[in-house]
């Protein structure tokens, strides 16, 4: 009768242990969920955060790794700035690249949201704060880097670049939604 009692209690043990490991990793896991909405919101919302630059973070335990690249240096620290404050983040790497500037690639970024954003019904990509196509220009290469709702949007915003004069080459990052 002691041997059943004890395989009982022994069983009890795992399962309870069990019980609190698996909640322990949800609740962590919601927090990683929690901390990456407010990483995201901190950087769609920068002042100075628009159609012409690409942020992107990884987020590692309690170390966010920021890359991407913008158009103004202030961009890269206010963003630096401001995901350190999250609660939660201990340290901040931040290997945003600060595009050079130039006059050149400035008339191909407008040239090219132009050709993108009249092209079809890609218009409503551009709409909003936070444009879900994002143009990076660096010395004349081109980059589309966001999210689009099917692949032939993908293609249409990929050709449409393609075809501004002065372009040297297009890489098309776009990724569709819900694939």
């Amino acid at each position: 009768m002691n041997s059943i009692k004890s395989k009982t209690m022994a069983v009890a043990i795992v399962l309870a242990s069990t019980v609190f490991a698996f909640s322990a990793v949800s609740a962590m896991a919601a927090e990683q969920d929690r901390t990456t909405e407010k990483i995201r919101k901190e950087l769609v919302t920068l002042p100075y955060f628009g159609v012409f630059d690409n942020l992107e973070f990884k987020l590692e335990g309690s170390t966010v790794i920021l890359s991407g690249q913008v158009v103004r240096p202030t961009t890269k620290s206010d963003a630096a700035r401001r995901v350190s404050k999250i609660e939660g983040v201990d340290h901040v790497v931040n290997n945003i690249e600060v595009l050079p500037p130039s006059s050149f690639d400035d008339s191909l970024r407008l040239r090219v949201y132009r050709a993108v954003f009249r092209t079809g019904s890609l218009y409503r990509y551009a709409q909003g704060a936070n444009p879900s196509i994002h143009i990076v220009v660096d010395r004349g290469h081109v980059t589309l880097e966001g999210v689009v709702s099917n692949k032939s949007d993908s293609n249409l915003a990929f050709i449409s670049a393609n075809g501004v004069s002065g372009v040297f080459s297009v890489t098309n990052n776009l990724r569709v939604e819900h694939s």
